[in-house]
């Protein structure tokens, strides 16, 4: 058995750690998500409104944070605490745990203050055995119903607590099923079932070594133990790191009386939620299944049907809908819809059971959605009333609109589609088929799309999900694990393919004379349920509509201005059409690295002299004149922070001979001289050697040719066009006050030299980039020079932490797992200490220069963690890639509210 159990060391007599809820009770009142978990604390709530909630009881996400060790034993302060909620449930079913007659059967849950779908284990039917199923049988009238019960719980608990190949039971059921000539497990009787669980118990002695367990406690603390185990299992590890929840919050777990839904043609059960969680329409979305369990709607083993008559007849669909086969039922269900979404003022994810005709409510909870139906589902809500605008802009995950900021299907392109499944999860994607997780991660790690092809999926596959550009399976509907994971993850899904016949084992999937093997290229449309072969084109996204109206309403309350990392007109068009508010950095080292120009840049690097340095840099000129000039016009009255030459020199270097023969015949020397000047500039650790500003103090025309070229630019873009552009001329690298007091003076010395060769004068601001520990500790003396700072956090954080983004990849997912750092400090701000120095720089530089400008300009620009730091820190503007800048937009507005 599975030692997950608990300690507790420090328990007192005082200390609680069990909740009631169900007739009449609710200890847990309106639900505190952290103490009780989402689910548990929903459950509190929907027993107090007077929903029909199963009885049971909510064991505390503190048992799992305070008190989990492995292979130790439950206090017994929590032990009589659960034999009271034991009470409570059999005191309103009027059922005893353990009985033979009319048994009390029980399900065990997680429960998560945070949603996370199929990540952690679930047991249902416990409380059966050899005694207790004649019990079930003769009270319920139904032997076959309670048989197949108990064969679901011994499948499902030699699986989660015993840990043992849950493989060999499907394998068993297969044959039985083959052996009596059947398809589906509802063509199987009591007999058959009865024989199945014989060939179960003996799996479980023949892996286990001792018999199923049939003392109903021993059955109830191993699955409360396993279940809290669970949250430490590798796919919820992997479904935390990919969704910031913190390891330290725990889970806590659910006791439930059971209710059944596979008690003939009057039950069901059903997974629905209150708007289209796809589309976000207001309509009902869900699926049940007639006389089944809640793991046969999910798990894709059967088809199930549609909740309305609408959506059984736009799928085209024969097997009757829940509003035509159980009318009154459904009614009743609709006015339980209504009731919840205006309650929690959310669209719900729900799950309930109909028991001979009676409808249960088992769970709600905020329902995941796309990122079209957030957009839709938050402005559709606050154009009703039921929440306000600024609620409409909090509601929004910012990271999730990255769904929508990029291409989608070309609806004219050819398509060469074999399959149709269900459209589960909006969006599209071309990339290798390949039919297992580990293969999807170490393809997707290589860089390659690719798009996972699984007959269903399960939890197990979270970490292939994740890396996969898009998901495709055999079975399963629009509510199975697929479904409902990739809508969360933002990855298109398309399910229930039930034309695909796929082989895993021989990596290649069929349909009909059409054959895919592992690699080839594919393509699938989330929105219509397509599959194709081959590559399909794309077009650009058209941000309107409900994107627009959020984006207006975000622009309102936030107070941090938003820019673009951009240096080519097609990234600062695009940045200009998300809303950016200027260009945050300018690198212009991209532009140097133009196959019409790398000559000339290469014969400035190796030349021996400042002469030769340029006679290169003349050619360069115009060049990086036309270059500034494009951005000026379209960033036309908005700032633009142009950085000067930053990388060392050595990328920049040929390394082909036909590469070092081309730059010799155009500088006029010797190729063996040029390859003795490319050895003298040899560094060991370039990224922290001749770069920078330190390229600008030792060759001062590199930067002088640029900073002529910026503002030759300015003035040309301004007589064209009337606008006078406002440039920011960024000096990278800085270290100390004097090497910026040096470059500032040759800036504004070319600055007026330019001014009196055209007769105009532009406005202008030169400042540095902050990403050296020592330029942020001497930040006041800095300013006394510098009129802006711009923190380049990217090597502020390799800088600080001593690590190169290059090179931590292979240790950084493990600082993370082990708590060393909560997330990549590449990917969201290390706000302890990176975040502290630039706390200190801004406070430092506002104390010399009180109107100095601050902003952010390195990949963090566009996380929205590190905009909420940067709010809080009061820096005026952040910088991120073109199609971040609406993430950031939104993010910044979310932190605007937050920080009131």
């Amino acid at each position: 058995m599975a030692s997950a159990t608990l300690a507790d060391p420090k328990a007192t007599s005082t200390e609680r750690y069990v909740y009631r809820f169900g007739g009449g009770v609710s200890d847990g009142g309106k639900g505190d998500r952290n103490l009780l978990g989402g689910k548990g604390a929903n459950l509190a709530e929907m027993a107090s409104i007077g929903l029909p909630v199963p009885p049971g009881f909510t064991i505390s996400t503190d048992m799992c944070t305070r008190y989990y060790e492995e292979g130790q034993s439950f206090p017994e302060s929590v032990r009589a605490e659960v034999a009271a909620g034991i009470t409570h449930i059999e005191a309103i079913t009027a059922k005893s745990f353990g009985d033979k007659a009319d048994p009390l059967l029980v399900s065990v849950r997680s429960g998560a203050r945070i949603s996370m779908p199929g990540m952690m284990d679930t047991v249902l039917n416990l409380g059966l055995n050899d005694e207790t199923v004649l019990g079930l049988a003769a009270a319920s009238g139904d032997e076959r119903f309670a048989w197949d019960s108990y064969r679901r719980f011994i499948q499902m608990y030699s699986d989660v607590v015993l840990e043992l190949d849950h493989g060999a039971f499907e394998e068993a059921l297969e044959i039985a099923k083959e052996d009596l000539g059947v398809n589906l497990d509802t063509d199987l009787g009591a007999a058959d079932w009865k024989t199945l669980v014989a060939k179960y118990k003996a799996i479980v002695e023949e892996q286990w070594g001792k018999p199923f367990p049939q003392d109903v406690h021993e059955q109830l603390w191993g699955a409360v133990g396993a279940v809290f185990g669970s949250w430490q299992c590798d796919r919820a590890k992997v479904y935390r790191r990919l969704n910031d929840i913190p390891a330290s919050w725990g889970t806590a777990v659910n006791v439930q009386a059971m209710v059944f839904g596979n008690m003939g043609d009057t039950s069901a059960t059903g997974v629905a939620f209150t708007r289209d969680p796809s589309k976000g329409d207001r309509a009902y979305y869900g699926e049940f299944l007639i006389n089944a369990q809640g793991e046969d709607v999910v798990a894709g083993i059967r088809t199930p049907q549609y909740l309305t008559l609408a959506a059984r007849e736009g799928a085209g669909a024969t097997a009757p809908s829940m509003e035509e086969a159980m009318p009154a039922v459904y009614g009743e269900l609709a006015r339980v819809f209504d009731l919840l979404e205006t309650h929690y003022r959310d669209m719900q994810d729900i799950e309930f059971t109909v028991q001979e005709g009676k409808l249960w409510m088992l769970q709600t909870r905020s329902g995941k959605r796309t990122a079209k139906a957030a957009l839709k589902i938050a402005v559709d809500m606050a154009s009703e009333g039921l929440i306000t605008e600024e609620e409409a802009v909090a509601r929004v995950d910012p990271s999730a609109l990255d769904q929508l900021l990029h291409p989608t299907l070309d609806p004219k392109a050819p398509r060469d589609v074999i399959a149709k499944g269900l459209p589960a999860s909006p969006g599209a994607a071309s990339g290798k088929a390949v039919f297992d997780a580990d293969t999807a991660e170490h393809h997707a790690e290589l860089g390659e799309a690719v798009i996972l092809v699984r007959t269903e999926t399960s939890p197990e596959d979270i970490h292939g999900m994740h890396a996969a550009k898009g998901i495709l399976t055999a079975r399963g509907g629009m509510t199975s694990h697929a479904a409902v994971v990739a809508r969360g993850m933002g990855r298109p899904c398309v399910s229930g393919v039930g034309t695909l016949a796929i082989d895993a084992k021989a990596k290649v999937f069929r349909v009909g004379s059409r054959e895919v093997r592992e690699g080839d290229i594919i393509t699938i449309d989330g929105a219509t349920g397509e599959v194709m072969i081959g590559e399909v084109a794309t077009i650009e996204p058209e941000l309107a509509g409900d994107f627009g109206t959020l984006m207006v309403w975000a622009d309102k309350v936030r107070r941090l201005k938003v820019r673009a990392n951009a240096e080519t007109p097609k990234d600062c068009q695009t940045a200009r059409q998300f809303g950016a508010e200027g260009v945050g950095l300018c690198r212009t080292e991209h532009m140097f690295f133009d196959a019409a120009r790398i000559t000339a840049v290469r014969q400035m690097i190796l030349a021996e002299d400042e002469k030769g340095r340029r006679v290169a840099l003349e050619k360069l000129l115009p060049e990086q004149r036309d270059d500034f000039a494009m951005i000026f016009e379209i960033m036309a009255g908005l700032p633009v922070t142009i950085r000067l030459l930053d990388p060392p020199l050595h990328e920049f270097l040929p390394h082909a001979e036909e590469e070092f023969a081309e730059v010799a015949d155009a500088a006029g020397v010797g190729v063996e001289a040029l390859k003795r000047r490319a050895a003298e500039l040899h560094e060991f650790n370039p990224m922290l050697g001749h770069r920078g500003c330190r390229l600008g103090v030792t060759y001062p025309e590199i930067y002088e040719m640029q900073a002529r070229a910026i503002f030759e630019a300015a003035i040309a873009v301004e007589k064209r066009t009337g606008a006078a552009p406002i440039p920011e001329v960024m000096v990278p690298l800085v270290a100390t006050r004097r090497e910026l007091e040096l470059m500032k003076k040759l800036i504004d010395d070319t600055a007026k030299a330019v001014f009196a060769e055209s007769g105009i004068t532009i406005d202008y601001l030169v400042g540095t980039m902050i990403e050296l520990p020592r330029a942020a500790l001497k930040a006041g003396e800095i300013a006394e020079v510098g009129e802006f700072f711009s923190f380049g956090t990217n090597d502020l954080t390799q800088t600080a932490l001593g690590v190169s983004r290059d090179d931590a990849a292979r240790f950084l997912g493990v600082y993370v797992d082990k708590g060393i750092y909560p997330k990549d400090p590449f990917v969201s701000l290390d706000i302890e200490g990176v975040g502290e120095l630039i706390e200190i720089a801004a406070e430092r530089g506002r104390k010399t220069r009180p109107g100095i400008k601050l902003g952010i300009c390195g990949e963090h620009g566009g996380d929205p963690a590190s905009i909420a730091f940067c709010e809080k820190t009061g820096l005026d503007y952040v910088s991120a890639s073109p199609y971040r800048v609406p993430i950031a937009r939104l993010a910044a507005a979310q932190a605007a509210l937050a920080n009131r």
